[in-house]
């Protein structure tokens, strides 16, 4: 599917809008293609816009002071991602959003969204919808963080996302749970018995 038709069937499932519409909303996004490794926001970037995956999968991450990575997010086709506080705030980048394959996004700045939400009543629905969903996705990760142990949490994102174990290097989903790599191999392990 390409991205314009992916991005209009996404669309369709909280706003209603005219092909008109769409073809003017759409008119707003900038398609970019990156290659595996490629960053999209570095720590420190000023952040001016928000991805939506048409193909591939990104990974949105924060390295602390003992350079150890904590993953926040992966964004696989028809997810958006950015450093939201950046973005909204209008800090410097603070996450780091690179591909861990090529990917094919659509770019859509803060400006062109806020314009398209005071244009067009649907976009501004969609857009409402759509960061609703994030917040409550967040909480249940955070909440999956306070009260499972590393065996649930993995269970959990095997349930939820298994194609990420065909797509995602190994130390990126014990970095996204949280655990180490060994540990990640033995509930791997455990889990194929």
């Amino acid at each position: 599917m390409d991205a314009k038709a992916l991005l209009k069937e996404h669309v369709a499932k909280t706003a209603a809008l005219t092909a008109e519409q769409f073809d003017h909303f759409f008119s707003h996004f900038q398609p970019l293609s990156f290659k595996k490794g490629q960053a999209l926001i570095s720590e420190g970037d000023k952040v001016d816009a928000e991805y939506f995956v048409v193909s591939g999968c990104l990974k949105a991450f924060f390295i602390n002071d003992q350079v150890k990575m904590y993953i926040l997010q992966f964004a696989m086709p028809t997810w958006w991602t950015s450093d939201y506080n950046a973005l909204y705030a209008g800090t410097r980048a603070t996450v780091n959003v690179d591909c861990v394959t090529d990917a094919e996004v659509l770019r859509l700045t803060n400006g062109d969204r806020e314009k398209l939400c005071s244009e067009l009543h649907q976009a501004e629905r969609f857009f409402r919808w759509r960061t609703n969903k994030g917040y409550v996705a967040s909480q249940k990760r955070l909440l999956s963080f306070m009260n499972n142990d590393a065996r649930s949490r993995y269970e959990e994102l095997l349930g939820l996302y298994p194609e990420l174990y065909n797509l995602v290097p190994k130390h990126l989903i014990a970095a996204y749970l949280g655990v180490s790599r060994e540990t990640l191999s033995r509930l791997y392990n455990a889990g194929r018995m």
